[in-house]
């Protein structure tokens, strides 16, 4: 997996700033209480100054920290082993770290129903943790989100469109548009990192073309695009993958190696406007959250999201840099800045660079 090597290993580095963010996170978004057991699960490839940061934050606020590391697994969605899913079960807050996150498994599946809260930081390291937590303004990325998601569903279609040859249109209907950054304040919620809203148009309404040129993942040998990947789409279905280049490939040949059809089906349409996330590193949290990007996600579906959910064997997320974004033909978003005036008015309370 291409990211771009920024990991500082020495303890000390960030390490005032990063327990600023680690307090925040079990704090303010997980809302830990006396009393609760956490669950932070990691693999060999985490960080573990998050981890133990995050542990110390849990055990301030009067809760139980319990820590489980195991193998690193290169794909999204696949089974844990039966002690982490017994673990994620008992939990009363999950918070993922490792790179191959559990969300649409059926362990996840289970601990939700069970009533735990949890949230997806795969790939959360101690730079991630000051950059897209400490230092955000949570009720601000909350408003910017609540004023897109007010925008987009006042019209009939949403049409994507980029430089590169993108160009997506699609009807939302009557299904929610999800803000992600909201605390994790009920049991059996799912929370995500603050910067980005969700949805799904009506299947059959998404038609044209979709192209990742920022980042993807799954699969492991994506990461970082260097030549864009191209997907035909008709009827939320992506009926062909395209591009110049190994990335293309590798990703049309992974889609193909899942075997099922499902894995074609277009599962989300997501916006990202985190103001720590200045440019894709190939963690796919931060690369959904890229300030002014649009993501797509292909094959799992959620029932969260809206609409009819579905099963495949993994969920893979790509992303676009520089959208342009259209609701009903007027624009949004041009180029990857918005437009709109109240957007634009409140970038700038924010202090987005460029506003």
């Amino acid at each position: 997996m291409e990211v771009t090597n920024r990991i500082e290993s020495r303890n000390e580095y960030l390490s005032f700033e990063a327990m600023v963010g680690a307090r925040k996170l079990i704090e303010e978004i997980m809302c830990v209480k006396p009393g609760e057991n956490v669950l932070i699960t990691t693999d060999t490839s985490s960080d573990m100054r998050v981890a133990d940061l995050l542990g110390g934050a849990a055990m301030a606020a009067g809760a139980h920290p319990v820590i489980v590391r195991y193998e690193t697994r290169w794909a999204s969605a696949i089974e844990p082993p039966a002690p982490v899913a017994g673990a994620a079960l008992g939990a009363d807050v999950w918070i993922e770290l490792q790179l191959g996150y559990l969300m649409h498994s059926d362990a996840f599946r289970a601990a939700m129903a069970r009533g735990t809260r949890y949230t997806c930081l795969t790939g959360l390291d101690v730079q991630m943790l000051v950059d897209t937590v400490a230092k955000v303004d949570y009720a601000g990325v909350r408003e910017l989100g609540d004023k897109l998601v007010e925008l987009l569903s006042v019209g009939e279609e949403i049409r994507i469109t980029s430089e590169n040859g993108m160009d997506i249109t699609g009807r939302t209907g009557d299904r929610p548009i999800h803000v992600r950054g909201i605390p994790a304040d009920k049991p059996g919620m799912s929370v995500m990192l603050a910067g980005q809203i969700s949805w799904n148009p009506i299947e059959e309404s998404q038609n044209g073309t979709i192209v990742f040129d920022g980042a993807a993942w799954p699969p492991d040998d994506n990461g970082l695009i260097t030549n864009p990947i191209t997907l035909t789409v008709a009827n939320g279905v992506v009926t062909d993958v395209a591009g110049e280049g190994r990335d293309a490939q590798i990703y049309r040949n992974w889609l193909a190696a899942q075997n099922d059809p499902n894995m074609y089906r277009v599962a989300h349409w997501s916006l990202g406007y985190n103001p720590g996330v200045t440019r894709s590193t190939g963690r796919i949290v931060e690369d959904e959250r890229v300030f002014g990007c649009v993501e797509f996600g292909i094959g799992t579906k959620g029932a969260w999201i809206g609409g009819e959910p579905w099963v495949a064997p993994a969920h893979s997320d790509g992303s676009a840099v520089a959208p342009s974004i259209f609701v009903d033909g007027t624009a949004i978003e041009e180029d990857g800045r918005y437009v709109h005036p109240e957007l634009v008015e409140i970038c700038r309370r924010l202090g987005v660079e460029g506003y």
